[in-house]
């Protein structure tokens, strides 16, 4: 199957909806790191960062990644918006295969979140600033994280998601092709 894919990115960029549609068109298995903590731990991620705090969240996700990324090579993974805080987290992605950062601006990020109401319920809130603030901190704090684990930066305000599951492909070149995937 060949390296795998990471989608990263702040909530709301669209990795899980692109990591499905990259998974579906180029024939490889999908994981989700957030939607398997949840499934294991059977709580939601805001429940777990009340319940335990950051720091036990953060060492439960560094573990699922491993598990996942030991257990399904070559496939599409889509992580959390908080992976990229761990160095060990970020040098696992990279070993694990291509990483496409997923971008949109700060305003369609607080549209997006806002439109769909299970994200914000389920997820915590990560400052008291409100969402567009919180948007604008959290990603002025991560974005070097985040250039520092990227193969390639995908924006995908104003595309759909087929769209910016064409333009990683597109990214990942003749190696990835869907014929040679």
């Amino acid at each position: 199957m060949g390296r795998g894919i990471v989608l990263i990115g702040y909530r709301g960029t669209g990795k899980s909806t692109v990591g499905r549609i990259l998974a579906e068109r180029l024939g490889r298995a999908f994981v989700d790191s957030d939607r398997e903590i949840e499934a294991r731990s059977g709580r939601s991620i805001r429940a777990l960062f009340a319940e335990s705090g950051e720091p036990s969240f953060r060492d439960r996700e560094e573990q699922t990644l491993a598990e996942l990324t030991d257990g399904f090579p070559g496939a599409v993974l889509a992580t959390g918006g908080g992976a990229i805080l761990r160095e060990s987290n970020r040098r696992r992605l990279r070993d694990f295969g291509f990483v496409a950062w997923l971008t949109a601006d700060p305003v369609e990020l607080s549209r997006r979140l806002e439109a769909d109401p299970t994200s914000l319920a389920g997820r915590p809130a990560l400052t008291s600033a409100g969402t567009l603030a919180e948007i604008e901190q959290v990603l002025a704090s991560r974005s070097p994280l985040y250039a520092e684990a990227a193969d390639v930066v995908i924006p995908t305000g104003g595309q759909t998601p087929e769209q910016a599951a064409l333009a990683v492909i597109a990214a990942l070149g003749p190696m990835f092709d869907e014929g040679g995937a």
